[in-house]
């Protein structure tokens, strides 16, 4: 089924849930069940499998967390007893931020049930879940890794599981874990009842669905459409800019857009330590996040974005995963992500709960292509806007000049000891040009740069009908020239066939990590236990870097330059 987010339903009294669930809600200002909610729970409350396609912020959350709640607790606190403390419900999220915010979630709503629910993920000191796994617990929220960490040792008894839900499960198979999930699902018992929820869904999931779910109910939530006259909740724009102006083009749409706080997507973490460096330079108050990070830097780091001491995060996708900021109202795409799906995720972090949002996308001509594609995809319009001029940066930095002064005036604060300044001058300058002077030095104390260079306007690279049978074989020459005289190296990865590896899985950790796109990357030979694949010989050194610090497959290999693949033209 297919359901419009402006559809009406009945309220969560109407939904056969529990009364202390209920008075849970309540406490919590839940009003009226989201769509999601509407549809997923009395299915859930019934016991059947579920597959459902819903936007990150539509309330996934308490859509399988109230019915698994309800079904463990069968309407009183003590229907637990009889499991010997073991785990009826368990939650499988790909980051440990989810897993913090689910847990946190499920503790609020099932209060009065009395439920004991435990976050287990990586980062965290494992002696401290294996005390909590030991005492009982009702309900485990966990990252596929450390989960199958837990039911290796035997910490983690699933026997008695009875309701699975993968949450955000394209997210999870994006980052490898799809061997952990099915190695999870084969240790739980046959009768479980199975939920799975994604904001895609790629084949990948739909083969996850047809193995492991029975006859499963499944809803699909689309998009609020907004009404006419009104704007999206989310408004997409994107500025076709050359790379080389890229971080000037992007502190002159953050000085106009003004954000409360916003996330910056880089595609690498090279990208996110020099952007963010430059954008500190540039006198904003930047944050980096990446994989290359420990747990407690990025615990310092939201830390710093959520007390307002930071307003601009600057992060990869991976890195980013599963964060949920409140007060994030931008979100800006440094490059064009390589897949609608990644667009789909990224732009999903702000107009939630019917708050507004901003995505921003910073294009290379070259990438106006992509744009296209993810419009078709997303079924979305992405405005292609001009690069704001100085005078544009002028004249808004001249407006919040003119907001701030007129906040001034409005509060009650007190004027009157500034009034034998104005009397004084009065006697020698008309008023009108010394409120000018006034309002000079109350802008320029603001750190408005006086004069900025003009970003130069691009135009997108016209499709290939456009271009004409020149352009074409021109092309086909390029390529050619490419395949002939570039110098390229092998690199090593120590993960194989036995692995799992796929050629796309290789293609898509250097291209997501690295520069390097997809045509540049020659053959990949698969053995049993490694791969070479062969790279540009200029970019083997960061390729080595990058995948040395990322997963492949759940697992993070060795790599490094073959030791018998010295630079040559490709053959």
């Amino acid at each position: 089924m297919v359901v419009n987010e402006i559809d009406e339903g009945p309220g969560f009294a109407d939904l056969a849930l529990g009364p202390e669930l209920l008075k849970a809600l309540t406490g919590l200002g839940y009003e009226e069940p989201t769509p999601i909610q509407r549809e997923a729970i009395p299915p859930l409350l019934e016991g059947r499998d579920l597959l459902g396609q819903a936007a990150t912020g539509t309330g996934k959350t308490a859509a399988f967390a109230l019915p698994m709640l309800q079904r463990l607790h069968a309407g009183h606190p003590a229907a637990l007893e009889a499991d010997g403390g073991e785990p009826g419900g368990l939650v499988l999220v790909p980051t440990r931020e989810l897993a913090v915010q689910v847990s946190e979630a499920m503790h609020r709503y099932g209060r009065d049930l009395g439920t004991r629910v435990l976050p287990i993920y990586g980062g965290q000191p494992i002696g401290r879940q294996l005390r909590a796994l030991e005492r009982g617990v009702d309900v485990v929220v966990a990252t596929p890794g450390r989960a199958l960490d837990h039911i290796g040792r035997g910490t983690l008894p699933l026997k008695g599981l009875r309701m699975i839900v993968l949450d955000e499960a394209d997210e999870m198979l994006d980052m490898g874990f799809a061997d952990d999930i099915e190695a999870i699902l084969q240790e739980t018992p046959e009768n479980r009842q199975t939920v799975l929820f994604s904001a895609t869904m790629p084949p990948r999931i739909d083969g996850i669905a047809r193995r492991h779910l029975r006859e499963p109910v499944r809803i699909r939530i689309e998009r609020e459409a907004p009404a006419a006259g009104e704007a999206p909740l989310i408004r997409q724009s994107a500025y076709i800019v050359s790379r080389a102006y890229k971080p000037a083009a992007l502190g002159r749409v953050l000085d106009v857009e003004a954000p409360t706080a916003a996330i910056v997507f880089c595609r690498t973490r090279e990208e996110v330590d020099s952007l963010t460096e430059t954008m500190n330079g540039r006198g904003y108050r930047a944050e980096a996040l990446h994989g290359g990070m420990g747990q407690e830097q990025r615990d310092r780091v939201m830390g710093r974005l959520r007390s307002g001491t930071a307003d601009l995060l600057v992060a990869t996708d991976v890195a980013a995963r599963g964060l949920d900021i409140e007060q994030l109202t931008h979100v800006i795409n440094y490059d064009v992500p390589s897949a609608p799906e990644s667009y789909v995720h990224r732009i999903g972090r702000v107009g939630r709960a019917g708050r507004e949002g901003v995505a921003i996308t910073l294009a290379e001509p070259r990438e106006h292509r992509m744009l296209k594609t993810i419009e078709r995809v997303t079924r979305s319009k992405i405005a292609v806007e001009k690069v704001p001029t100085v005078a544009d940066l002028r004249a808004r930095r001249l407006e919040l000049t003119r907001a701030a002064l007129q906040e001034s005036l409005m509060e009650d604060g007190d004027l009157d000891r500034f009034r034998v300044v104005v009397e004084t001058l009065a006697d020698e300058f008309d008023l009108v040009d010394i409120a000018l002077a006034a309002v000079k030095l109350a802008h320029e104390s603001t750190g408005a740069a006086a004069d900025e260079e003009e970003i130069p306007e691009v135009t997108p690279r016209p499709q290939r009908a456009e271009r004409g049978a020149r352009d074409d074989r021109q092309g086909r020459d390029d390529r050619r020239g490419r395949r002939g005289g570039g110098a390229m190296s092998r690199v090593f990865v120590g993960a194989g066939r036995s692995a799992g590896v796929r050629p796309q899985d290789i293609v898509g950790a250097i291209t997501g990590e690295t520069r390097v796109s997809g045509r540049e990357i020659g053959a990949i030979e698969i053995a049993d236990r490694f791969t070479l694949v062969e790279i540009p010989d200029g970019a083997v050194d960061e390729v080595v870097a990058a995948l040395r610090h990322t997963t492949i497959k759940g697992r993070r290999p060795i790599v490094r330059r073959d030791r018998d693949g010295a630079p040559r033209g490709r053959r």
